[in-house]
């Protein structure tokens, strides 16, 4: 169902935009309560609230910040749906001078709320790596 490509894909967003505006409430509204996020390296939560305080940790001491996602493939069966989405993402120290750029995709596994859709399970896979001086 078309709808339900677009709430997800609005939901993949929210998720980015809740990082890079530091906005931690909408950030959270992304997740289950249970999801179990593997960020490879970075860690694994198995919580939305464990992996959203690792993420205002991770940004307090950051500069600007922007995911920038692309190739959203979903597939919805019912009330859940997978996804995979490229990430771009570029994470500049407060001088704006340095930092990191982190790419590679996420493979989601989503689930229909009453909420809305919330991603339940995250693997984020990094492909490239890369310190900007």
């Amino acid at each position: 169902m078309r709808a339900d490509h677009d709430d997800i894909a609005e939901v993949l967003v929210r998720y980015a935009t809740g990082i890079d505006r530091r906005d931690w409430g909408l950030f959270r509204t992304c997740f289950a309560d249970d999801v179990v996020a593997d960020y490879g390296d970075a860690g694994r939560w198995d919580s939305a609230e464990a992996l959203t305080a690792f993420m205002v940790d991770a940004h307090a001491g950051m500069g600007h910040t922007m995911h920038r996602l692309s190739n959203l493939a979903i597939t919805v069966d019912g009330d859940r749906a997978t996804s995979r989405t490229y990430v771009d993402a570029v994470l500049m120290a407060p001088d704006g001078g340095s930092g990191l750029n982190p790419i590679g995709y996420y493979d989601d596994v989503l689930v229909r709320t009453e909420q809305g859709w919330r991603i339940q399970r995250r693997t984020f896979t990094s492909v490239h790596f890369q310190v900007l001086d």
